[in-house]
C-alpha cells in the first residue's frame, strides 16, 4: 500500500508575520530559502516520497505516455504563413524534442532556409525556450530570446539570415521580445528588473554596437505596470505599450525615426483601458472608455489621439464583450462574445452588408490566427471544439468560401470525433447566477452518479476558458471519465462583468462557483463525490486550495498545479515577480480591508484539522511566478493537519519553472503523472 511509506516532515521555524495589529504565525516560513540546502533536501525527501508512494503506477505512467505519445504527429509542420516576400514554417521530426524554425522565399516550392534548430541549439540544457524571433524589414537580420532557467529571463540575441553568423553581443534579462525600426539597424527591446522580473525599461539597440551602449527610451516608474514594444501592422509606428490591469497608456513613434521622441498617444487616465490599430490616417481603439463595461471601438485621426477626439464606430453593447480587432485594407474584422462563445465578425470598410462566420456548436473556440497580411482577402482563423480537433482555416472575405489549410492528425487508428458527446450545462450559483459547464464524454455515458468525473478551471484575471480539443484528454475520456470546464466567475467568459464578479472584494465567487458546479454535477447523476476530481493550476491551483478547505467532502482527489495558495504573505511581499502588478486583482493587502479579506479565503493561512481529499501537487524549483515555496509550505501544513490517511504528494521540478518541462515530449509525461494519480484513484490499471 502506498500510505505505508512514511512521509516526510518539515522542521517546524515559527516566524511571527504582523500586519495591522494582526499576527500570524508562519511554521515553514523558512521554506523560502532557496540556497539552502535544508530546503533543497526537503523538496527531494518529498519527490522521493512521491516517487516510492506511486512505484506500483511507474508502467502505467510510461503505457500512458506512449499512448499519449502515439496520438502525436511527431514529424509535424506549422501552415505556412506568408510575411514581407517569405513563408515562415515551424516544424517538428520524428523523435525530436524542439521545433525548427524555417522560412521559402516567395514560394512554398523554394529550397527552405533554416532559421533556427531549437534541437541543437537545447543541447546540454536541461531547461531550454526560444522566443520572440523578430526579422528586419530587409529580411537579413533576425532578432531571438533564449532562456535555458525557465525563468522568463530571456538573453537576446541577433542573427544575419545570409550569412548565419550570429553576433556577439547578448542582451541580457530582457522578456525575449523585441522589434526592428524600419532603418533595420535599430532594435527596441524591454528589460526586466533583476529582481521583481517586472518588465519596467525600453532600450534602443543599434546594429554594431555592444549591449553597454543601448539607450534608455523609456522607463515605468510605477509598480503596477508592465512595458512592450512593437511594430504596428501598418509598419508605420513603433508603439510602447505601458499596461495594468485596469488602466492603459501607449506612446508612439515613426518606424522610419527610430530616434525621434516618443509621444503619449493618450496619457493614462485609471480605470481607461485601450488599444489602438493603426489604418490609413486612423487609429481605431478598443475601450471601455464612457463606461462602456464590454468594450467598444472608437476611431481618431493620426493626429489628433486624445481620448476627447474619439468617435465610435461600434457602440457599446451590454450583452456583446469586444474582445478584438483584426485590420485588413479592405475589411474589419470584430472579435466577440455572446453568451460565452466566440463570434468572429467580418465588416467591408465599404460597408457593404457586414456578417458573421456560422458556427452551429456550444462547446467550440474560434479565433483569428496569424494575420500579418494587410492587403489580402483571406482571413485565417482557427477552429475546434471538445470532439473536433483543431484547424486552421484560409476564409475569403469576398466570395465567403473557406479553405481548411490543415485538421491536426490524431494518430493511432483509434480516433473517431464521432464516439464523443460534447454539450454545455448550466449550474445555479447560490446567489441564482446560471454559471455554464462545458463536457465531453463518450457516447453511452448513463448518468448513473458512477462517472469518474474531472472538473477544471481557472477563474482568475479575466481569463476565458475556451473549450478546445486535446489528444492526451482521449486518455481519460476512453476510460469512462466525464471531462468538463466550469467557466466560473473570474474569468471573462460572459463577458467584463463576470470578470469584475469574481475579483478583489468579491473573489470568493470563484470559490464557492466552482463548488456549486461540483454539486450540480453530483445532484444531476454526473457523479458522485466518490468520483468526482478537481484540477486547476496557478490561480486555478488557489481555486483548488480554497475549495478544499471549504467544501473538502465533494472531492475523491485534487491535482493542484503550482498553486498560488500563500496569497497574504506573497501579495504583502513587494520584492517577489508580479506581486505589484496583482494590486488591482486581488486588492493590496497593506490596506486593512483587503488584508482582512484575502486572509479569510488564503489556502495556506486557511487550512485545518479536516479530512482532506486525495492530493497531487506540482510546482517548478525557479518558477518565477509562484514561488515553489508557496506549495512546499501548503503540503507541509496539510500534513500535519489534515485527520485522515488520503494521498498528498508534492512534485517538484528541479530543472522547470512555472511552464513545467521545455521539451515536446517532456509536458506530455508530465500529464501521464497526473492522469496516474486519477485513475490509481479510480482503481483503473490499464
Amino acid at each position: 500500500m502506498p500510505n505505508a511509506i512514511q512521509p516526510p516532515k518539515a522542521k517546524i521555524i515559527p516566524k511571527i508575520l504582523e500586519k495591522h495589529g494582526h499576527s500570524r504565525t508562519d511554521n515553514y516560513y523558512w521554506l523560502n530559502e532557496r540556497e539552502n540546502p535544508e530546503v533543497i533536501d526537503y523538496l527531494n525527501q518529498e519527490n522521493e516520497y512521491y516517487q516510492k508512494s506511486t512505484a506500483h503506477t511507474k508502467d502505467f505512467q510510461n503505457n500512458l505516455f506512449e499512448e499519449m505519445k502515439a496520438r502525436i504527429k511527431e514529424d509535424d509542420e506549422s501552415v505556412p504563413y506568408f510575411y514581407n516576400g517569405y513563408y515562415y514554417i515551424t516544424r517538428f521530426e520524428k523523435g525530436k524534442d524542439y521545433p525548427i524554425h524555417t522560412r521559402k522565399k516567395g514560394s512554398l516550392e523554394a529550397p527552405e532556409e533554416i532559421m533556427f534548430d531549437c534541437n541543437e541549439m537545447a543541447k546540454g540544457h536541461a531547461y531550454f525556450n526560444l522566443a520572440g524571433l523578430s526579422v528586419s524589414e530587409d529580411n537579413i537580420w533576425v532578432s531571438f530570446g533564449v532562456d535555458t532557467v525557465s525563468r522568463r529571463q530571456y538573453t537576446i540575441q541577433i542573427k544575419n539570415l545570409q550569412t548565419g553568423e550570429i553576433l556577439p553581443v547578448k542582451i541580457e534579462n530582457t522578456t525575449g521580445g523585441a522589434t526592428w525600426a524600419s532603418d533595420n539597424q535599430t532594435l527596441f527591446y524591454s528589460r526586466k528588473d533583476e529582481q521583481t522580473l517586472r518588465p519596467d525599461k525600453i532600450y534602443k539597440h543599434k546594429l554594431g554596437t555592444t549591449a553597454d551602449k543601448d539607450v534608455l527610451v523609456f522607463f515605468e516608474k510605477d509598480e503596477t505596470f508592465d512595458v512592450s514594444v512593437y511594430k504596428s501592422k501598418s509598419k508605420k509606428y513603433i508603439i510602447i505599450n505601458s499596461n495594468s490591469t485596469m488602466t492603459t497608456e501607449y506612446r508612439m513613434v515613426l518606424s522610419a525615426t527610430p530616434d525621434a521622441k516618443f509621444t503619449v498617444f493618450q496619457k493614462r487616465t485609471r480605470g481607461l483601458e485601450y488599444s489602438m490599430s493603426h489604418f490609413g490616417d486612423h487609429f481605431y481603439i478598443v475601450t471601455n472608455k464612457d463606461k462602456a463595461t464590454n468594450f467598444k471601438l472608437m476611431k481618431t485621426p493620426e493626429t489628433a489621439t486624445t481620448k476627447d477626439k474619439w468617435i465610435d464606430v461600434i457602440p457599446h453593447r451590454e450583452e456583446v464583450l469586444l474582445e478584438d480587432i483584426d485590420i485588413f485594407k479592405d475589411y474589419l474584422v470584430v472579435t466577440e462574445r455572446y453568451n460565452g462563445l466566440n463570434q468572429i465578425r467580418i465588416m467591408p470598410w465599404n460597408g457593404e452588408g457586414d456578417y458573421y462566420l456560422p458556427f452551429d456548436s456550444e462547446t467550440f473556440t474560434a479565433y483569428t490566427t496569424t494575420n500579418l497580411d494587410f492587403d489580402t482577402e483571406i482571413l485565417r482563423y482557427s477552429f475546434q471544439s471538445l470532439t473536433t480537433p483543431s484547424s486552421v482555416i484560409d476564409f475569403n472575405m469576398r466570395t465567403k468560401t473557406k479553405t481548411v489549410l490543415k485538421e491536426q492528425e490524431v494518430l493511432g487508428g483509434n480516433f473517431d470525433k464521432h464516439n464523443y458527446e460534447e454539450k454545455r450545462i448550466w449550474a445555479t450559483a447560490k446567489d441564482g447566477t446560471k454559471i455554464p459547464i462545458s463536457m465531453v464524454y463518450r457516447k453511452g455515458m448513463q448518468k448513473n452518479g458512477k462517472n469518474p468525473t474531472l472538473l477544471y478551471a481557472y477563474g482568475s484575471y479575466g481569463v476565458t476558458m475556451d473549450c478546445y480539443f486535446s489528444t492526451v484528454r482521449l486518455s481519460l475520456l476512453d476510460r469512462g471519465f466525464i471531462y468538463a470546464i466550469a467557466h466560473i466567475r473570474g474569468g471573462e467568459d460572459l463577458g467584463r462583468p463576470w470578470y469584475e464578479n469574481g475579483k478583489l472584494l468579491k473573489k470568493k465567487n470563484t470559490f464557492t462557483d466552482f463548488i456549486d458546479c461540483s454539486e450540480f454535477l453530483i445532484e444531476q447523476q454526473y457523479t458522485s463525490n466518490q468520483h468526482l476530481y478537481a484540477e486547476g493550476g496557478s490561480a486555478g491551483g488557489l481555486l483548488m486550495g480554497a475549495v478544499v478547505n471549504m467544501a473538502p467532502y465533494l472531492y475523491n482527489g485534487v491535482i493542484a498545479q503550482v498553486p498560488f495558495v500563500d496569497v497574504v504573505t506573497t501579495m504583502l511581499d513587494d520584492s517577489i515577480p508580479l506581486t505589484t502588478g496583482e494590486y488591482d486583482e486581488w486588492g493590496n493587502p497593506n490596506e486593512k480591508k483587503y488584508y482582512d479579506y484575502m486572509l479569510s479565503y488564503s489556502p495556506y493561512d486557511n487550512v485545518v484539522a479536516q479530512e482532506y481529499p486525495n492530493l497531487y501537487v506540482s510546482t517548478g524549483l525557479h518558477d518565477s511566478q509562484v514561488q515553489y515555496w508557496e506549495p512546499a509550505k501548503w503540503v507541509a501544513k496539510l500534513r500535519v493537519m489534515k485527520t485522515n490517511n488520503n494521498q498528498l504528494y508534492l512534485d517538484t521540478n528541479m530543472d522547470a519553472g512555472h511552464g513545467g518541462a521545455s521539451g515536446r515530449f517532456e509536458a506530455i509525461k508530465e500529464i501521464a503523472k497526473e492522469y496516474s494519480f486519477l485513475l490509481d484513484l479510480e482503481g483503473i490499471k490499464k
